[in-house]
């Protein structure tokens, strides 16, 4: 038996094929974990192809069944608190119960130059880093205090714990996601309830790298400069995967974590923070 059998999971932002969401499902699910993945509504241009977020979670859930696990595909607008209700109603319908929350979607609306960030653009920022984890955690916690606990993963960045040029409304966020996830921690311990924070740091997802092609092209050089350039600051001189991340989410929301609630676990390589 592996030691996520019997808990059902939510994953939020988990379309993507190269992404951490998708990885942390698929991780869950070979312990056990019966795994609801949700994305927003619309499509991804993944190595120049335009793909349809659905058709990739249902990919997805597939080769989650294919090897004997369970998994459904949601989808949810983690801005819209009706459709995040109906998310946790549903896990609870299908799987009986919700034992784990991973808040991974996420949007870099507002990178760039800080003074030409529109209040638009913020309020992106603000709606899908920040607000829509709240109203996950608001919705998720009833249904863990029925079951006796659960774990509340939060993903952060190490622009959590300190900051790059370029990334204002996203670093603001990302900051405050870790104080959501102390109070969560430090409220809801009495109900067996943990929150953690995973901060990634150059780990080579689709939104990544998106960022490196941003950089080139705002600096005029060559992606490998760029990748040379951000790496060069890294211990371990490279990007991590999703399956790095992944493999720090089990250990949060398994059993060996028991006595874990509070924390920032950088996943980064030995990357510094910055500023």
């Amino acid at each position: 038996m592996t030691f996520l059998s019997g808990k059902c999971a939510i994953v939020t932002g988990a379309a993507g094929p190269n992404g951490i969401g998708r990885a942390i499902a698929l991780r869950l699910a070979q312990e056990g974990a019966s795994v609801v993945l949700s994305d927003v509504q619309g499509s991804l241009v993944t190595d120049g192809v335009e793909r349809d977020k659905m058709d990739l979670l249902g990919a997805t859930v597939s080769e989650i069944r294919s090897r004997d696990g369970q998994a459904m595909a949601a989808c949810v607008d983690v801005t819209r608190q009706a459709d995040v209700a109906q998310c946790v109603a549903d896990a609870k319908q299908t799987f009986g119960r919700v034992d784990i929350l991973v808040n991974n979607a996420g949007s870099l609306s507002g990178a760039g130059n800080f003074l030409e960030t529109t209040p638009a653009q913020w309020d992106v920022s603000y709606k899908v880093n920040l607000l829509g984890p709240m109203m996950l955690c608001q919705a998720a916690i009833p249904e863990m205090r029925l079951v006796g606990g659960g774990a509340i993963i939060n993903i952060g960045s190490t622009g959590s714990l300190g900051a790059e040029a370029g990334f204002g409304a996203y670093t603001a966020m990302k900051h405050g996601l870790i104080g959501l996830t102390k109070t969560i921690a430090a409220e809801f311990g009495v109900d067996g309830i943990r929150c953690n924070a995973i901060c990634p740091g150059y780990i080579m997802t689709d939104m990544h790298a998106a960022a490196n092609r941003r950089l080139a092209l705002e600096n005029n050089i060559a992606l490998e400069d760029v990748k040379r350039q951000r790496y060069a600051a890294v211990a371990l001189r490279d990007a991590g995967t999703p399956e790095d991340v992944a493999n720090a989410a089990a250990y949060l929301a398994g059993p060996q974590a028991a006595y874990v609630t509070g924390i920032a676990l950088p996943v980064a390589g030995g990357v510094p923070f910055g500023i």
